[in-house]
């Protein structure tokens, strides 16, 4: 059946079970694969159904076993997963499945070149130790602001001069609200009046500055029980920067394929062009500081660069969308 049609869903089964039989788990599963792809695609008689099931437990079950027998010939070789190379370790995850490959995908201005990196390095943010020691002085600012919650407002805001649309449904969702000490590249006299310690020690900090459009630096609250859905960002040339304040344990942070739990007063950095979401499984309200900073692969003349283009179109009225975070 295979030598007429390469996609037929029952020939391959066959096919799979006559190779695992021989003990050729590897092309076994190729054939397994492909039946459940092309059943999928195609369509099956409902009489495999029951077929298909025991394929799909099949694979799986190699797959497993292929991980397994893998990880174990690395580690013999000399892999530790705590000190080797993070790339080659994202590697192993990728050729077995336990994690998936995300790209920057920025609604709306791509700069071409740029490693495809989920969280920074902490080697390249090494200014986030400075702020992360001013973490109890910040806290202390953010208490005075947290005692008005009238100062929170919102972060999806309904824009009178674009389409309205449910954002997920988190437009004008109070469930993730924001006080501003910068909006949209111009700060915000009365909140950082405020906020003196805090913007003291963001002066350690590269920040993504293009006049009207950024650097926001703003605390952010994530009411218990709530979620932000998965979103993208609009420009890669920046990383937004988390410095958690009041994180109760169950507030989760998904970039990519990398899944964290915010712990107050440790810092991080990442590419929001790259799909991300969070959640809040906690019974108290989670909050953080955020800010924008230039990704350290941009030099000073594309950043001087970056800030024309934005003049640019913003001299000519063009119908672009403000940064945010």
């Amino acid at each position: 059946m295979l030598g007429v049609d390469g996609r037929n869903v029952l020939g391959a089964i066959l096919k799979g079970d006559a190779l695992a039989a021989r003990g050729d788990a590897r092309s076994a599963s190729s054939f397994y694969g492909a039946a459940l792809a092309s059943a999928q695609q195609r369509g099956a008689d409902p009489e495999l159904k029951g077929e298909l099931r025991r394929v799909q437990q099949a694979l799986a079950d190699m797959r497993r076993r292929f991980e397994e027998e893998l990880l174990a010939g690395i580690k013999a070789r000399g892999f530790d997963e705590a000190q080797s190379s993070a790339r080659f370790a994202l590697s192993l995850d990728l050729l077995t499945g336990r994690k998936q490959l995300y790209h920057q995908q920025p609604k709306f201005y791509l700069f071409p070149g740029l490693p495809q990196v989920q969280f920074q390095p902490c080697a390249d943010t090494p200014w986030l130790a400075e702020i992360e020691a001013a973490a109890p002085a910040i806290r202390a600012e953010l208490e005075a602001v947290l005692a008005e919650p009238a100062l929170f407002a919102p972060y999806v805001e309904d824009r009178s001069n674009r389409p309205r649309s449910g954002q997920a449904g988190m437009l004008e969702n109070p469930a993730w609200s924001a006080v501003f000490l910068w909006k949209d590249g111009v700060v915000a006299p009365e909140i950082a009046a405020r906020c003196p310690q805090t913007l003291k020690a963001l002066e350690a900090a590269p920040l993504s500055i293009i006049p009207g459009r950024s650097p926001s630096i703003l605390f952010s609250k994530l009411a218990a029980g709530a979620r932000i859905p998965p979103h993208h960002g609009l420009i890669n040339t920046r990383l937004i920067c988390h410095l958690p304040l009041v994180a109760p344990p169950g507030s989760w942070f998904r970039v990519g394929s990398d899944l964290r739990q915010w712990e107050e007063g440790k810092a991080w950095a990442f590419d929001d062009t790259i799909e991300h979401e969070a959640w809040n499984d906690s019974d108290q309200d989670r909050t953080i500081l955020i800010f924008d900073v230039w990704k350290p692969e941009i030099t000073e003349e594309e950043r001087w660069l970056i800030r024309a283009l934005f003049d640019a179109i913003d001299a000519g009225g063009g119908a672009t969308p403000k940064l945010g975070t």
